[in-house]
């Protein structure tokens, strides 16, 4: 059995024409060459019969772009990252492009490897959710002038282009929305990151608290190591429950911490909300099958994915133009796990 590829030239003698023609028809410029209908036809039948598949290497060194997207994110298990993904990729799709999709588990060495991985493959631009210590990234692909655009994460002090929540309203509102509902010992679980989104986010709980007049104590806030997630979620909730005044509430800055947090919390035979309330950022299935619904933050993934790939369709037609950067309103989603609390009698 032949493995040759069928050619231009294989379906020109076929149909007795020139391989001009055919690359004109194959390309849909039929109308420019003013072919007529029943030949652009029998060349068409002629190309699906011998099962014809265009060159797109050839295609892309003629034309510089490769039609190809490099999306990286910062962890494809998180159910956040996994949701975006299908939406850049569904939006890329329906602008002709295809995504190439790599996750950095949240590590800028890999992220740098990926990177490198894909600009190799000469994609045409590229949509990021930045790791730690990637900064020097972005400003490498700045120098190097390939477009691209930061998801979720951005650099307040790098210019670029720049689609993300706003994180400092969203954690502002969970913290608020525990204070108005009768909590006054809130405490917060983040990542030690120097990431601006994690900042943001403990900004925002702490000024809530504050504008709430509930003194923010030190001890309520425990940031540990994205390294170490399960050992430090344990640790931060025994520290908290052990305290002279114990907590009465709980904020997580992410999904995952909320998970690992939740099974600690059933490890206790601690009651959601009697014992301790939880509000978390992200939204997943398994805040609707816990036993007590979670109140959670609920990002705008679909606008936030369609976004970022409108902006970089702009920046790849023209790439002088000033950055677009945006902020959208995530929307607390209040359920039964951060109820009204109720007095204690005595």
């Amino acid at each position: 059995m032949s493995t040759k590829k069928t050619s231009l030239k294989d379906i020109a003698q076929r149909a007795g024409v020139s391989m001009a023609l055919v690359s004109y028809v194959l390309n849909g410029k039929e109308k420019e060459s003013r072919v007529g209908q029943e030949i652009a036809s029998k060349i068409k039948q002629i190309a699906k019969e011998l099962h014809y598949q265009p060159n797109h290497l050839a295609k892309s060194l003629r034309s510089g772009k490769t039609h190809t997207i490099g999306l990286i994110i910062a962890d494809i298990s998180n159910p956040f990252f996994a949701n975006i993904a299908r939406v850049v990729e569904d939006e890329a799709k329906r602008n002709g492009y295809t995504v190439i999709i790599g996750s950095s588990d949240e590590n800028a060495e890999k992220s740098r490897d990926l990177l490198n991985v894909l600009i190799n493959r000469q994609v045409d631009g590229f949509i990021i959710v930045s790791s730690e210590n990637s900064a020097e990234q972005v400003r490498d692909l700045q120098e190097k002038n390939i477009p691209f655009v930061l998801l979720d994460r951005y650099f307040p002090d790098i210019e670029t282009d720049f689609v993300s929540t706003d994180h400092y309203q969203a954690a502002y509102n969970a913290g608020a929305h525990l204070v108005k509902n009768g909590y006054k010992r809130i405490g917060m679980i983040a990542y030690d990151s120097q990431l601006f989104h994690m900042q943001e986010r403990i900004r925002g709980y702490v000024e809530a608290l504050t504008d709430q007049h509930v003194p923010f104590q030190k001890h309520w806030l425990k940031q540990i190591r994205i390294s170490a997630i399960e050992q430090g979620v344990k640790a931060a909730i025994d520290e908290m429950l052990a305290a002279k005044q114990p907590i009465d509430s709980i904020v997580f800055a992410t999904y995952s911490l909320a998970i690992t947090g939740l099974k600690y919390i059933n490890e206790l035979s601690l009651n959601v909300p009697d014992d301790l309330a939880i509000v978390s950022f992200g939204q997943a299935e398994a805040f609707d099958l816990y036993y007590c619904p979670i109140t959670y933050v609920k990002q705008p993934i679909g606008l936030l994915g369609k976004t970022a790939v409108e902006f970089l369709m702009k920046k790849l037609k023209h790439p002088q133009t000033e950055p677009s950067q945006i902020l959208m309103n995530a929307e607390l989603i209040i359920r039964a796990s951060s109820k009204t609390k109720q007095p204690v009698h005595t």
